[in-house]
């Protein structure tokens, strides 16, 4: 059985911030700077893109977006972890004034809100925990926010890592793991088309690896909580169908492949240097034709 551990110092140059498999109460910005492991993110981008973009977003990390800020806001409220987050209380944010406040909130890692924003994200909060099934999932009495586990991949020999949104106290047996998702529309229609576009199955089917080559239960499962951004804030809890969790296992199998490869080459391939056959898909053909004859 895995105990939890305390992380020690990070070493340089993003190297790795621990020393032996578990899981690590650590910081986000000490887990993101580990660059000698594969997280679920790196493995869908390296499938979903090319090995040598991820390698190169790996080398190049993107500063903070904007775009994340809502839904970084509603974890840190709902979760009880993550960035601290700031007030900039001003009806624009174009003055020098309130330019200095954003980028001050920024350097010191916070996450700046508008008023109507931090609104909001308090307002998801509430209603989520209004929500039985959601709020019983991330109980502070029954888990802990933002774990990290650290593993090597039994069978490729990958070392790999996964931050996850919550992790329950207990171990052996069954473990069920939430995640929370933010969107603009959380019915479970548009949902599985997010999980296409983003690959979430991978996520999910990652995690769950993680929780048991950790040996951290004898059983997992993966569930979603996704709510709404606008009014009334609605909470929907889905769990992947076993189709989606077969692709994804053999799609994260063949990443950590591609990754162990690129490791030892030092090769990181991107498009290729041949001419490459662009197909017309099929239902566009079809109604091509069915136009013609008419």
């Amino acid at each position: 059985m895995t105990t939890t551990v305390q992380a020690g110092a990070q070493t340089p140059a993003g190297g790795p911030i621990v020393t032996r498999p578990g899981v690590y109460d650590i910081t986000a910005e000490a887990y993101h700077a580990d660059r000698s492991s594969l997280s679920s993110t790196g493995a869908r981008k390296i499938l979903n893109s090319t090995p040598a973009k991820f390698k190169y977003e790996l080398d190049h990390p993107d500063p903070p977006k904007k775009a994340f800020d809502i839904g970084t806001a509603a974890h840190r409220l709902i979760l009880g972890d993550g960035p601290d987050l700031v007030l900039v209380d001003h009806l624009v944010w174009n003055t020098k004034q309130a330019k200095a406040e954003v980028a001050e909130a920024r350097e010191a890692g916070a996450v700046p809100l508008k008023r109507d924003e931090w609104e909001q994200v308090h307002a998801m909060a509430a209603a989520l925990r209004r929500h039985p099934l959601a709020a019983a999932l991330f109980d502070p009495d029954f888990g802990k926010p933002e774990q990290s586990l650290f593993w090597t991949d039994k069978v490729t020999g990958v070392p790999c890592r996964a931050r996850l949104d919550w992790l329950d106290n207990a171990r052996g047996g069954r473990l069920l793991l939430p995640d929370l998702k933010t969107a603009n529309d959380a019915s479970t229609a548009k949902f599985e088309r997010s999980v296409l576009d983003f690959r979430y199955d991978q996520q999910a089917d990652f995690y769950m690896d993680a929780v048991l080559q950790l040996e951290l239960a004898d059983d997992v499962s993966f569930v979603f909580v996704v709510q709404e951004k606008q009014p009334p804030y609605l909470v929907n809890v889905i769990e992947l169908a076993t189709p989606w969790l077969l692709m994804a296992a053999d799609r994260n199998k063949r990443a950590r492949e591609i990754y162990a490869e690129c490791t030892a080459t030092g090769i990181w391939p991107g498009y290729g240097h041949e001419v490459s056959m662009a197909s017309a898909p099929e239902w566009l053909q079809a109604l091509h034709e069915r136009g013609y004859r008419s």
